[in-house]
């Protein structure tokens, strides 16, 4: 710790803001500005989107070299931040994914939110399956770290279980709720058996997730393409399994299939 006229100052602080404020120190000093304070305001101006910087880096890291390049200098320089601001703003590497976990899902709500809500759930949910098929093969690193199927090889994890579990995080249940409101429309339109939303959302949710993993895990090679082959016949066998009938089902699917090109092409 350190004090200064004001008192106590936090030694990390000091550590932190001094090495973003060598340029305008000098000119703070001699204005009448304590060294402390004037470390302080410098370095506060610099670190206010220094989170977002570290998240986006990590996600770049990922994209471009996996899971085994998110390491505390790596993700820093990348960002252009020291590693000092890693650790005063995430705590180290596990917290920092997390983070970058939570951005997944963000994205993949946004996603979830560009799709209009029409008169058929059903194409509406198959437009959210399409959507988070390609978030997925845009950056399948970040994907297998939201939903937990890969780590870096010395990845710590956190000792809290709410914070480790991807489904206690609200980012995950801000995206998941689009899904069950599209359920709730689905049950309250009477083309399905009366039951609960979240359920059809959980049992749809494990669906569309088996077959992205499997789909990235080039399952489906023998397949000219696997969405027509494989995840919208699924679907509509689902739905039918729900209580629609196949008709209507493949009708619903074809017109999503529709829809989620529009707004692809609409990008």
């Amino acid at each position: 710790m350190f004090e200064d006229e004001r008192g106590v100052y936090p030694r990390r602080h000091v550590a932190r803001d001094v090495y973003y404020c060598r340029e305008e120190l000098h000119n703070q000093v001699i204005s009448g500005v304590s060294t402390v304070e004037a470390c302080g305001m410098a370095g506060r101006a610099r670190l206010d989107d220094a989170p977002e910087r570290l998240v986006r880096a990590a996600v770049g890291l990922l994209a471009e070299q996996g899971p085994s390049a998110l390491k505390v200098r790596t993700v820093a320089s990348a960002s252009g931040l020291s590693t000092m601001v890693v650790y005063s703003h995430f705590g180290g590497i596990p917290e920092l994914m997390s983070a970058v976990a939570d951005h997944g899902f963000k994205e993949l709500g946004a996603a979830f939110g560009r799709v209009p809500v029409t008169e058929d759930p059903i194409a509406d949910l198959f437009v959210m399956a399409l959507s988070c098929r390609r978030l997925a093969r845009e950056n399948p690193h970040l994907y297998d770290l939201m939903f937990g199927l890969s780590t870096r090889a010395t990845y710590r994890p956190l000792s809290d279980a709410d914070l480790r579990l991807s489904g206690h995080s609200p980012a995950f249940r801000e995206a998941h709720a689009h899904v069950t409101a599209a359920c709730e429309r689905l049950v309250d339109s009477g083309r399905v058996e009366r039951q609960k939303p979240e359920v059809i959302a959980a049992q749809l949710w494990s669906l569309v997730h088996g077959y992205i993993t499997l789909e990235l895990a080039e399952h489906f090679v023998e397949f000219d393409d696997a969405v027509v082959q494989v995840l919208r016949p699924m679907g509509v066998n689902f739905s039918v399994g729900l209580g629609d009938e196949r008709e209507r089902a493949e009708a619903s699917h074809e017109s999503g299939a529709r829809l989620y090109d529009s707004i692809v092409q609409g990008r």
